[in-house]
């Protein structure tokens, strides 16, 4: 249905006081079941579509239960908390987590070691027992590392001074370059090579932006065409983005794998980094199910154009097990697919997911300045209020996280009474179009 405009027919039923299809995802067959009864046409009982709006609820409800567990509002989404080295040795503040309203603990294994996440799990796993309360223990996979490293000049001191217009180049090896050549190393083997000219690039959130002008063997030059920092440094292991390439690395690491042995005996959620198409969540389905007949279930973070393109196919990939998730990573995907385009896609891959009947997670920047500083930016608190239609909204690392927690349940207890009366109209999703007109040339050539 959303590979079409349907605008004027909603305009049309919603005159004739009928459904006008709105926030119908989850059940859209009985929904227009229901509206043709209106209109005179009789169905027999067995011909009516089991999904009604009801099921496609508990169907949610429950399989967020399984990924998040239980909690006790409502009207709030579950709290995931981003866990750092500190919680290592902060039980106290763990077990304050809990008390206010965290419902999972976020470790990624991007950072620290397994004797630090043991510590941690520990840690947490004390806090239940003395509270009552239950927590859900998620860790993400690392992926692979796309983050700078300089390779001549600023290699000493891990950060390199640049001007909007200068020539920097990205390559694996200093080898061939003078000492007072900028030379970036994107950290992973063969990415250099998928790099062609034209196509844009971001290092550290977007912060820089350049333009490949030039492509040789081993190494591409880099045309600085924007800084929107105060500071006009290039850092070491700061993160770089290719919107406009091809890039065929694969999400499982070798560290990954490594670390799968200690995610299936703890977690009961894993998040996968980095993956683009079905396969990928295959792969890591299989070497899962290798290592525990129980294994963790299984949260997609959408953070590339990818991903994004391939929602519906990784949807039913995914909906072979009991229950997944989806990760909204806005961190990575607002500087893949442009900042502006944001509002637009996150909204997106909630409809499609719903009509999944998948939960998702809302990631990145939530109450981000209040964390932080303790105060919040009046469009942050915007944007929390949108979080609440997501099943769980995650929460980083910072110094005000039972603030925020609080907050969120202020801010969403507000606005919670508003959502049911929001009407939405429907143009055509570019995920929907996209993934129709895939599978009718396929079929076209078949």
């Amino acid at each position: 249905m959303r590979n079409e405009d349907i605008r004027d027919l909603q305009y049309t039923l919603h005159t004739h006081g009928l459904s006008s299809l709105a926030s119908s995802e989850s059940h859209i067959h009985r929904q227009l079941q229901s509206i043709l009864q209106l209109l005179d046409m009789d169905y027999l009982p067995t011909e009516w579509d089991p999904c009604t709006y009801d099921f496609g609820m508990r169907e949610i409800a429950q399989k967020s239960k399984i990924l998040f567990g239980e909690k006790k509002d409502a009207v709030i989404p579950h709290i995931m908390v981003t866990f750092d080295s500190s919680f290592a040795k902060n039980y106290i503040l763990i077990k304050e987590l809990l008390q206010n309203g965290m419902n999972v603990a976020r470790i990624n294994c991007a950072h620290d070691d397994e004797e630090i996440w043991l510590m941690m799990i520990h840690n947490l796993e004390r806090a239940c027992e003395h509270t009552g309360l239950k927590c859900k223990i998620y860790m993400d996979l690392a992926g692979p590392k796309i983050r700078t490293s300089l390779l001549r000049k600023g290699n000493k001191k891990g950060k390199v001074k640049i001007k909007e217009g200068e020539l920097v180049w990205l390559a694996d090896e200093a080898k061939g370059f003078d000492d007072d050549d900028i030379v970036i190393s994107p950290n992973e083997k063969g990415i250099i090579p998928m790099l062609k000219k034209g196509e844009r690039v971001y290092i550290d959130d977007g912060m820089i932006k350049g333009v490949i002008e030039t492509v040789k063997k081993g190494a591409v030059a880099l045309r600085i065409i924007r800084i929107s920092s105060a500071k006009s440094l290039i850092k070491a292991e700061k993160g770089i983005n290719f919107p406009d390439s091809e890039i065929s690395i694969a999400p499982l690491t070798d560290f990954d794998k490594e670390c799968l042995p200690f995610i299936s005996k703890h977690a009961d959620v894993v998040g996968y980094s980095f993956v683009r198409n079905p396969s990928d969540l295959a792969n890591l389905q299989d070497a899962l199910k290798n290592l525990s007949t129980q294994p963790p279930h299984i949260v997609l973070k959408i953070e590339t154009p990818e991903s994004v393109r391939n929602l519906p196919d990784l949807l039913i990939q995914g909906m072979q097990q009991e229950a997944f998730g989806v990760m909204i990573a806005r961190g990575d995907l607002a500087v893949e697919i442009g900042f502006e385009r944001m509002g637009e896609i996150q909204d997106e891959i909630l409809w499609i997911c719903e009509a999944a009947h998948v939960p998702v997670v809302w990631a990145t920047q939530v109450l981000e300045t209040l964390n932080k500083t303790g105060v919040a930016t009046r469009s942050e608190i915007t944007d929390a209020a949108h979080a609440g239609m997501a099943e769980c909204v995650m929460i980083n690392k910072g110094d005000h996280t039972v603030k925020v927690i609080a907050a969120l349940h202020d801010i969403l207890h507000r606005i919670g009474g508003h959502h049911i009366k929001k009407r939405f109209t429907f143009r055509p999703l570019s995920i929907a179009e996209r993934f129709i007109n895939e599978r009718s040339e396929t079929n076209d050539v078949q």
